[in-house]
């Protein structure tokens, strides 16, 4: 390994190291060895990496001189450069292997960013030839790794600015009618084969890197973007073919193996239909659809200068769209499959919709279907989600507060079109959800013990908490918040059900505000249950626990029910950090310690010690692990919290310093390396100070 490395400093070893990827006689684990380096050397050493502000960057491994300042990389020779140029494509162009191909066209990524267009003039006619062969079946392959690395020269210009997108608008005015025909011919009736939906998913990917952001424009004589408008919003029927392909994708029936019906071989497990090319395909067509409608679709949010195109857009484009994603949504209900993917963007889709005067019309016969039949069993707990919470819930409590889920998770989607149709059309939709999930909850209650349907329970909650805001606002249902509280979630605080108690403290969150009629009863037995939970069987409802209790006790008379057991609650925040980073927890802690900030100091020592150890802990998880990292965080703005609250009793600190001087010191002393906790080191080193 240490000799491959020493590679960048051989001339001509980019070029072996590319004979020996494409040679087929080589064993393979050889071949992806050698364009792996290769990939690497080409990023670090094809022009001196510098940063933002200009100034030269060391080394990507880390090396250094005798002296200890990082060694300068070394550069590619010209020659080796314009070899490596004019190789790799044909490389690329021939490889089969995914893996190698894919490696290649990263490489060809890494070159693009610096080379294309001005040194680099060959590689687009290059790669249009390629794509120009595609009724040939021969040339199936080429056509395929053409689009692949040209995905790639588009991905170089996707985030940028207006004015830096001209070589992206001359690969649009060169390449788009091509491409237009070829998905056109792939996303029809009679195309069925795996090469087909791979094609077409790279098509699509070039239309998403083209378009997400900007319409394209087209070029100055220099070429530069010009100012002119995109031929797309002078005549936005032009992009009227590129509509048809993406509901033709997001149509296309998708049977089972088992029917023998093309196209054939769809796989059995949920990973590889997650990855099977025709899915992948779906959730490019719906993706760009969600997108397209984000940007176009309301023309009050547009810009100037795409209002025109945005009011023919939303009138002529996003209802044709429609279709095609209610049809792909009622797939499940159906007992048909679908990706989390293509429901999460389908839904997303919807959602926009719901606001839109012209498609709310299309819409509104079949809220129903999409409230009760989509939304609520999107939403509903699966097998793998109790599996997890009984054997796996360190894994599970990751899921439920991952930031991620927003972008994949099709019950956040779900969660949030509920919310969007009770909070734009609540006179169609607000009298019939309340009680069709008050239905839930009656049945729930009426039931033998065995035959009560806890997920649909859990799922009915989960609703009527994802509308607290909304239901809050409103003195009419506000006033029945108590009995439902009462009725339905302070039972399950002593469920033997497991994700009921979890459900229950997550409500509490949801509905600390609740006013309550009676003379305080309610309010006390509440923080008694949740008190109770902090120490469950169950992890996550332990989390769910502490996070409660941070909304309670800003509720008027809590503090005569926590006051007396402080210490033992704060043994039990402690214990739970002990088990797992969440940075939700920490920051349920810190509201504690600000909110009984004059009960705090006797505790105060103890306090700062088990948070300085708490953050090393967090710290030492890695860097891979997001949620110790937030935890850590939030340890030294609770440690702080501790220090403000103590410092009209300084002499407290000096029993703090020996924990808090050595944390100060390994955070602002390790050259950058724990530079995200410098600022809250800093405040602590004030208070110190």
């Amino acid at each position: 390994e240490a000799s491959i490395k020493q590679l960048k400093f051989v001339p001509g070893a980019t070029q072996m190291l590319l004979h020996i990827t494409e040679e087929k006689q080589v064993q393979y684990e050889v071949r992806q060895a050698a364009a792996i380096q290769l990939k690497n050397i080409c990023r670090e050493c094809w022009v001196e990496r510098v940063s933002y502000l200009g100034i030269p960057l060391p080394s990507i491994d880390g090396s250094t001189n005798p002296d200890g300042t990082p060694v300068k990389p070394t550069l590619l020779l010209d020659e080796d450069k314009s070899a490596v140029r004019t190789k790799l494509i044909e490389c690329l162009l021939a490889e089969p292997d995914k893996s190698i191909r894919d490696l290649m066209a990263e490489t060809v990524h890494c070159i693009a960013i610096h080379d294309f267009p001005d040194q680099w003039p060959g590689l687009l006619p290059v790669l249009l030839q390629a794509i120009q062969l595609n009724a040939d079946p021969s040339q199936a392959l080429r056509v395929h790794n053409a689009l692949l690395a040209m995905r790639k020269v588009c991905k170089r210009y996707e985030y940028k600015s207006r004015e830096q997108r001209g070589p992206l608008n001359q690969i649009v005015v060169l390449s788009f009618p091509l491409l237009l025909p070829l998905a056109q011919r792939l996303s029809g009736p009679n195309e069925h084969s795996l090469e087909a939906a791979m094609m077409l998913k790279q098509i699509l990917k070039i239309f998403w890197s083209s378009t997400q952001f900007y319409l394209p424009n087209g070029n100055n004589g220099d070429g530069s973007a010009s100012g002119v408008p995109s031929p797309a919003l002078a005549n936005p029927d032009a992009l009227e073919p590129w509509f048809e392909v993406l509901k033709a994708v997001l149509t296309k029936p998708l049977p089972e193996a088992s029917t023998g019906l093309e196209p054939k071989g769809q796989p059995i497990s949920k990973e590889e239909r997650n990855a099977w090319p025709w899915w992948k395909a779906k959730k490019w067509a719906a993706q760009i659809m969600t997108r397209l409608f984000s940007r176009y679709g309301i023309p009050n949010y547009a810009e100037d200068e795409v209002k025109e195109f945005a009011k023919y857009f939303s009138h002529n484009v996003a209802p044709s769209f429609l279709g095609p994603v209610c049809e792909t949504l009622s797939l499940r209900p159906q007992g048909q499959f679908c990706t989390d993917r293509v429901v999460h963007l389908c839904l997303n889709f919807v959602d926009l919709a719901v606001e839109l005067a012209p498609t709310y019309k299309l819409l509104k016969p079949h809220m129903d279907f999409l409230l009760y039949k989509v939304c609520f069993p999107a939403m509903c707990l699966t097998e793998e989600d109790v599996d997890e919470f009984e054997n796996d819930p360190h894994e599970f409590v990751h899921k439920q507060n991952s930031p991620m889920a927003d972008f994949y998770d099709p019950r956040m989607s779900a969660i949030t079109l509920v919310t969007s149709a009770v909070r734009y059309r609540g006179q169609d939709t607000m009298q019939p959800l309340l009680g069709f999930l008050t239905e839930i909850l009656q049945r729930y209650n009426a039931a033998p013990e065995g035959g009560k349907n806890h997920v649909e329970k859990d799922c009915a909650l989960l609703m009527f908490g994802s509308l607290s805001e909304i239901l809050l606002q409103k003195k009419k249902y506000a006033a029945e918040l108590e009995g439902l509280m009462v009725s339905s979630v302070f039972p399950d605080f002593n469920s033997p059900v497991g994700f009921l108690r979890c459900r229950a403290c997550w409500m509490v969150q949801r509905f600390s505000e609740t006013p309550w009629s009676d003379d305080g009863t309610h309010l006390r037995n509440l923080i008694q249950l949740v008190l109770q939970r902090l120490s469950d069987p169950a992890l996550p409802v332990q989390i769910e626990a502490s996070k409660a209790l941070r909304f309670l006790i800003e509720v008027e008379g809590a503090d005569v029910t926590l006051l007396p057991v402080l210490p033992q609650i704060l043994n039990e925040y402690f214990r739970i950090m002990n088990e797992i980073g969440n940075d939700e927890v920490v920051a349920a802690l810190q509201v504690i310690i600000d909110t009984f900030g004059e009960h705090i100091e006797p505790h105060a020592i103890a306090l700062v010690t088990q948070l300085a150890d708490a953050f090393k802990n967090y710290v030492d998880a890695g860097e891979d692990d997001d949620d110790a990292a937030m935890a850590a965080a939030q340890c030294l703005e609770c440690i702080n919290t501790v220090l403000k609250g103590t410092c009209e009793h300084p002499e407290l600190y000096k029993g703090m310093e020996p924990h808090l001087a050595p944390l100060v010191l390994q955070v602002l002393g390790n050259d950058g390396e724990y530079l995200e906790y410098v600022e809250f080191a800093l405040d602590t080193l004030t208070f110190l100070t």
